[in-house]
């Protein structure tokens, strides 16, 4: 699969089924997401695996953040069963006089959007996940987060479920955020090249 095609390919895929990338072949698609822009090489991020039993022990957790019914606090502890991966995104920024908080942020970004195109290429299926189950207590004890540390959420990762078919995505139209500076203060809009598409 080339680049364009794993671009314009990829899918965040809700659900997602047996079998996941073993640790192996994660690490190696890991390895080539993590040359994605990272100023100064400050690599502020770590990745938690949770698979297996492991996504029973998150489960209580995950309830403890709904205050609600008996069944909300059953959806909410079935959330980490819905991949047979779950690959969790923790922020740790680093002390850095050239490398603001921010960018090192937009490099994590830029590691995980590269990790789910890859993963995509291998044929697998990824979505991210957050919610205000990252900001939960009893979810970063579960994961042995320092305070420093920021949880970014989930790359839930595994096969395509066959039964559920991504819809096309509407084509964009990047004219509308793209505009052309002509000289200072004067920023007007762009005009597609003819035969563009």
């Amino acid at each position: 699969m080339d680049v364009i095609e794993a671009v314009t390919g990829r899918r965040s895929v809700g659900r997602l089924v047996e079998p996941a990338p073993g640790d192996g072949e994660l690490l190696g698609l890991l390895e080539r997401a993590m040359t994605a822009p990272d100023h100064g090489m400050l690599r502020p991020w770590r990745l938690v695996l949770v698979r297996g039993d492991a996504r029973h022990a998150l489960a209580p957790a995950f309830a403890d953040t709904v205050d609600g019914t008996a069944e909300e606090r059953a959806r909410a502890a079935g959330k980490p069963l819905r991949a047979p991966l779950l690959v969790s995104i923790v922020f740790t920024p680093k002390p850095s006089p050239k490398v603001p908080e921010w960018e090192q942020l937009a490099a994590t970004s830029a590691m995980i959007h590269t990790l789910g195109l890859l993963l995509h290429a291998q044929g697998w299926a990824s979505i991210w996940r957050t919610g205000r189950v990252v900001e939960s207590g009893s979810v970063r004890a579960a994961l042995a987060l320092e305070p420093a540390e920021r949880l970014l959420g989930w790359l839930y990762v595994g096969t395509p479920d066959p039964a559920q078919r991504c819809a096309p995505r509407a084509a964009a139209a990047p004219e509308a955020y793209v505009s052309l500076l002509r000289s200072v203060g004067r920023v007007d809009p762009l005009v597609p090249l003819a035969g563009r598409r």
